[in-house]
């Protein structure tokens, strides 16, 4: 092989290392805002969102070749911080240290939460949700998700997250003792 080819196999290598870098830059510029408030929501814990946030990240530069439209590249990377988050959960060995610290996960305050009593009850009444409802409802609110995003990040049919979101929205009105309040109006209906 002559140095002309090696130069020019080198000169390629090293401009596609740097628009994988300027993808995966964009990518994240785009999006960590939004998955970091699901990351705090769903983690609670700070420190945890953005561990669990870092290891989706590195899985993201990892498989970032596997992403093929850009469109697609929210739901993406939600869905690999969800399964990093999963794997984390999995691993986590709970201590008493853990269990004293529960005082201070659930004081919402830290994490820049609204702590008036309306957003304390509608905290509650969506932890009480079962998973199947809550987290298509998170996704729509936290990550401003649409209907078709959440069922292919759940691998569900859209029929299946809207009805999810109604049964949500109208177990949520239950538990907040509003049954004759209005339709909650949420982003992507």
């Amino acid at each position: 092989m002559s140095d002309s080819s090696n130069k020019n196999d080198s000169g390629q290598v090293n401009k596609s290392m740097m628009d994988k870098k300027r993808k995966y830059a964009l990518l994240i510029e785009a999006h960590s805002q939004d998955l970091y408030k699901y990351a705090l929501w769903l983690c609670k814990d700070k420190a945890m969102a953005e561990d669990v946030m870092q290891e989706a990240f590195l899985r993201a530069w990892k498989s970032l070749d596997s992403l093929r439209e850009a469109k697609a590249a929210k739901g993406w990377l939600f869905t690999i911080f969800r399964r990093e988050h999963a794997r984390q959960f999995e691993r986590k060995q709970f201590d008493y240290k853990d269990v004293e610290q529960m005082d201070t996960i659930a004081d919402d305050s830290h994490l820049g939460y609204d702590d008036s009593p309306e957003a304390f009850a509608l905290r509650n009444a969506l932890s009480k949700l079962h998973k199947d409802y809550r987290e298509p409802l998170e996704m729509q609110v936290l990550g401003g998700f649409s209907c078709d995003e959440i069922a292919a990040i759940l691998d569900i049919s859209s029929s299946a997250v809207m009805t999810r979101l109604f049964r949500a929205r109208k177990k949520m009105r239950q538990s907040l003792g509003h049954e004759s309040m209005p339709q909650l109006e949420l982003v992507g209906e």
